[in-house]
C-alpha cells in the first residue's frame, strides 16, 4: 500500500515499532508496504508472514529480487542483502504499519467494532442508520458490503484485510465521515488485522459456537473474541449482551464504561416485546426512566436484541432516545438476514443467513411463533467448515420445523453427500426428512407444498449470489430462486 499524502505522512519504523530488533541499520524509512512479493516495488518494504497457506518467509528472495529496501519478519533472515526488522507479531506490526503510512484515520473518526457469533451484519447495518438519521455521516465495513461515506463495493472479507481496510478509513476521512461502523471477526482478531486502531467503541452481540474448524475449540474462539478490548480507547466504552452468558462473562475483564442490554437480565437498556407477527414486530425501548414503542418490519427477539446493541452506541453518543428509535424503524430489511420475500403468495417465505446451530434455531423459534400453519426449513451446512455442528443443526431443524427438507449450502471441497449424512446423525427420525441435494430443486420443493398459513424458511446463504462448488463459485441466489418459483407457479393465477 502507499501512503496518501492528503492523510499524513510516515518516514520510519523506530518509533512506530518500539518492540522491533533491527538488523543492518539503525532506522528503515519506507513509503509503501506489502506483504505479497508479487507486488513488490523497488524501495518497499516487504512484509514476511505465515499464513494459513503459504510462508511469507519463503517468498523473500523474489521480494529482495524486485526491489524491496528491507524485510519484516517475525524472525530473523541470517544472510539478506537488506536490512530486516524482527518483531513478535509480523501481523500486528503490518497492520499498525498500513494505519500509519495513511495518517491513522480511525484516529479522526470515531469507530465502532462490533464482533459476535450472529448479529454483527444487522447490528451494524442498525447503528448506521440511527447515525443517519442524527445527521451524521457514516462508514460501514462488513460483510454486505464496504461503504466510504461516497461509494459502496463489495465485500471480500468480513473485515478487510490490513492494507484494505487502511485505505477504506482514509477515504471515509476524506469523504467526511464522523463514524466508522465495523464489523469484526473473530478470523480478524486472530490475525491482528486492526491492529493500529483504537477503537471509541466496541460491542459483542453474543458468542456461542462457530468457526471451531479455525480456533479449534470453543474456549479459544471465545477468547479471540475478547481481543477487540485491547484495541478499545482507554476513553472508549463497551456495549454488553447481558443476557447472553459468554458475553456477560467479559465484564469481569472490563474496567472502562460499559452499558449493559438486555431483555430477561438487569441492564441499562431494556426492551420488551408487545406483539410479533410476520410481517411486523413492536417493543417498547427503555433508557432509564424513558421509555418509547419501535415498531420494525424486521422481526425475532434477536432483532430486539440488535436494536438494542444499536441503540445503546447511540445512546452513548447522546442521541435522543425517540431519534434512536427512529433511526431503527428507517431500516426495514438487511440483505439476506430474515429477509421477506412478497410476491402475493398465502403463506410466509423468509431467506436468512443462519447458518450457525444458534442462529437457526433462534430464526426457526422466531417463525413457529407467528406461523398458523406449518414452518418448513430448507437447510445444509457449509463444507471445509465445523463438522461438529452439523448433527446439532439437524436436531434443532427436528424439533422446532414441521417439514425438514435437507441439502447442499456451500459444500466446497467435501463430498456433499457426506454433509449430508453428518447431519442426519441428528435427527432421530432420518427417514422422516427430505433430501434434496440441488438446492433450487429444494427450494422449489419446499415452496409447492406450503399451503395459506404455512411458513417456509430458506436458511444458510442469506445475501450470497453464488455457491461454492469445489473450487468454484456459480452463480445462485436463493431470493430470486424463491421469486422465481412463486411468479411462475400456479399461485400466480391465485392472486
Amino acid at each position: 500500500m502507499q501512503v496518501c499524502p492528503d492523510i499524513g505522512h510516515f518516514t520510519g519504523l523506530c518509533t512506530l515499532l518500539p518492540e522491533a530488533e533491527l538488523l543492518g541499520t539503525d532506522d528503515i524509512p519506507i513509503k509503501r508496504c506489502t506483504c505479497d512479493s508479487r507486488l513488490v516495488e523497488p524501495g518497499d518494504l516487504f512484509v514476511a508472514i505465515l499464513g494459513s497457506r503459504h510462508d511469507g518467509h519463503d517468498f523473500v528472495a523474489e521480494a529482495v529480487a524486485r526491489g524491496c529496501s528491507a524485510v519484516l519478519s517475525g524472525r530473523p533472515m541470517p544472510q539478506l542483502a537488506v536490512p530486516c526488522c524482527v518483531v513478535p507479531n509480523a501481523r500486528s506490526a503490518y497492520a499498525r504499519i498500513c494505519q500509519a503510512l495513511v495518517g491513522n484515520p480511525a484516529g479522526h473518526l470515531k469507530a465502532i467494532g462490533i464482533t459476535g457469533t450472529n448479529g454483527k451484519t444487522i447490528t451494524s447495518c442498525l447503528l448506521t442508520s440511527i447515525l443517519t438519521t442524527a445527521g451524521h455521516k457514516a462508514g460501514l465495513l462488513g460483510t454486505l458490503g464496504y461503504l466510504d461515506g461516497a461509494d459502496i463495493e463489495d465485500s471480500t472479507l468480513t473485515t478487510p484485510p490490513p492494507d484494505k481496510l487502511a485505505d477504506l478509513l482514509a477515504r471515509m476521512v476524506q469523504n467526511g465521515c464522523s463514524h466508522a461502523v465495523m464489523e469484526v471477526s473473530s478470523h480478524a482478531l486472530d490475525q491482528s488485522r486492526v491492529a493500529g486502531i483504537q477503537f471509541d467503541a466496541v460491542c459483542v452481540t453474543n458468542v456461542s459456537r462457530d468457526h471451531l474448524d479455525y480456533h479449534g475449540t470453543i474456549s479459544d474462539y471465545r477468547l479471540t473474541r475478547s481481543r477487540l478490548f485491547d484495541y478499545l480507547a482507554p476513553e472508549g466504552f463497551a456495549v454488553i449482551n447481558a443476557d447472553d452468558p459468554a458475553s456477560a462473562a467479559y465484564l469481569r475483564q472490563l474496567d472502562g464504561p460499559v452499558l449493559t442490554v438486555g431483555i430477561r437480565c438487569a441492564a441499562e437498556i431494556t426492551a420488551t416485546i408487545i406483539e410479533q407477527h410476520l410481517s411486523e414486530q413492536t417493543f417498547l425501548l427503555t433508557a432509564g426512566s424513558e421509555t418509547v414503542p419501535v415498531r420494525t418490519r424486521m422481526i425475532g427477539t434477536h432483532h430486539v436484541y440488535n436494536c438494542l446493541e444499536a441503540a445503546a452506541v447511540g445512546l452513548a453518543y447522546g442521541l435522543e432516545l425517540p431519534t434512536v428509535a427512529r433511526g431503527l424503524e428507517s431500516a426495514e430489511h438487511v440483505p439476506g438476514r430474515l429477509e421477506r420475500i412478497e410476491c402475493g403468495q398465502p403463506f410466509g417465505v423468509f431467506v436468512d443467513y443462519a447458518h450457525t446451530p444458534d442462529a437457526l434455531k433462534g430464526t426457526l423459534k422466531t417463525l413457529r411463533e407467528v406461523t398458523a400453519g406449518k414452518l418448513i426449513c430448507v437447510f445444509g451446512a457449509g463444507g471445509d467448515r465445523d463438522r461438529q455442528k452439523r448433527p446439532t443443526m439437524g436436531r434443532y431443524v427436528e424439533q422446532n420445523a414441521d417439514v425438514a427438507v435437507l441439502t447442499n449450502d456451500n459444500p466446497r471441497t467435501e463430498d456433499p453427500w457426506e454433509i449430508i449424512d453428518e447431519i442426519l446423525e441428528g435427527f432421530r427420525h432420518p427417514d422422516d426428512v427430505e433430501v434434496i441435494e440441488d438446492r433450487p430443486d429444494a427450494i422449489r420443493w419446499a415452496l409447492s407444498i406450503a399451503r395459506p398459513g404455512d411458513c417456509v424458511l430458506i436458511a444458510g446463504k442469506g445475501h450470497e449470489k453464488y455457491q461454492i462448488i469445489g473450487n468454484k463459485r456459480i452463480p445462485m441466489d436463493d431470493c430470486e430462486i424463491a421469486k422465481q418459483w412463486l411468479y411462475e407457479s400456479p399461485l400466480a393465477e391465485m392472486r
